[in-house]
């Protein structure tokens, strides 16, 4: 079968929720690995031009949820800054290999495979083993700002709870609630946009204690798929530590957010789709879907049969 194409875009900084499965069997990422993996992930993180939003990393799986921007960050200035922090003060970059890096540092692809062949090389050395770690080519969607972000996030930062790993999203440390709350965002390595703009909110502490609330209010919804936050603690976490406004409620389907190739307004989705339907070997239509649960927020699968990288 042909691969199906994947939805980028290169000409503004778009924001991307991209997963990857390990092909190994059972839970290979441990905390040692998943400690390991954080490191490369917030490294490659300062190297590219990227902003880290979101992600959670699990025992077969991770996420990440990155702002992608485009060759007019990457000045030559800014290359150079961020090649010498990332082999050293005395690395000499030539001049002919500037402009091959300003590519590179915007391209989502080559960001994941950085991401991927160092935890395998990592993994297999640690484990005296050769072969692949990572199963098929990781997926993507593109994710507007604003309500589809905000959810996609709660979304990502509740895995482990629906996992049954944790009861409450921040005590897992993998994930990016949990580095909020444990660390205090240490090294800046979240950016703190998190969709919440529209709040008109600047202080971090305000911008996490809201973003929490959220994803407490999403999680306690019975979505019939994986463990929901327990409604006691909820009410605990309300009563002490919220306002008396409620987050919208939101059912998440884990379809939209993993399986989807774009995520948003009906006016983003139909935007994106005709900025990147070349690549799709595909006369169909434009297909759009509600969001359960969520107002406003539809989404476009990716067409079957369609080819490309």
């Amino acid at each position: 079968m042909a691969r199906i194409a994947r939805f980028v875009r290169d000409d503004r900084p778009t924001i991307y929720h991209v997963m990857s499965r390990t092909a190994l069997e059972g839970f290979p990422l441990q905390d040692i690995e998943k400690d390991h993996l954080m490191s490369i992930v917030a490294r490659l993180s300062r190297f590219y031009f990227v902003d880290l939003l979101g992600f959670c990393l699990m025992g077969n799986h991770f996420h990440l949820v990155v702002r992608m921007y485009t060759e007019e960050a990457a000045t030559d200035a800014e290359i150079v800054k961020r090649y010498r922090r990332q082999f050293g003060d005395d690395a000499v970059i030539m001049p002919h290999q500037l402009r091959d890096y300003r590519r590179r540092l915007v391209n989502l692809g080559a960001f994941m495979k950085d991401i991927k062949q160092g935890f395998t090389r990592y993994f297999n050395k640690h484990r005296n083993r050769k072969g692949f770690f990572w199963g098929d080519r990781f997926k993507s969607v593109i994710v507007q700002e604003g309500a589809s972000l905000v959810n996609l996030l709660a979304y990502v930062d509740l895995n482990p709870v629906r996992a049954g790993l944790v009861r409450k999203p921040e005590d897992y440390r993998w994930s990016g609630l949990g580095y909020l709350v444990q660390t205090g965002n240490r090294a800046g390595l979240l950016d703190l946009d998190l969709g919440l703009k529209e709040w008109n909110e600047f202080d971090p502490k305000e911008i996490i204690r809201k973003y929490r609330r959220f994803v407490y209010e999403t999680g306690a919804m019975d979505t019939g798929k994986g463990k929901q936050l327990d409604p006691e603690l909820v009410k605990r976490e309300r009563k002490k530590r919220y306002r008396l406004s409620r987050a919208d409620v939101f059912r998440h389907r884990c379809r939209y957010f993993t399986d989807s190739g774009i995520i948003g307004s009906k006016e983003f989705v139909a935007e994106v789709f005709d900025g990147v339907k070349h690549l799709l070997d595909s006369k169909d239509e434009r297909r759009f879907t509600p969001v359960g649960g969520v107002k406003g927020v539809y989404s476009m699968k990716r067409l079957a049969g369609a080819v490309g990288g």
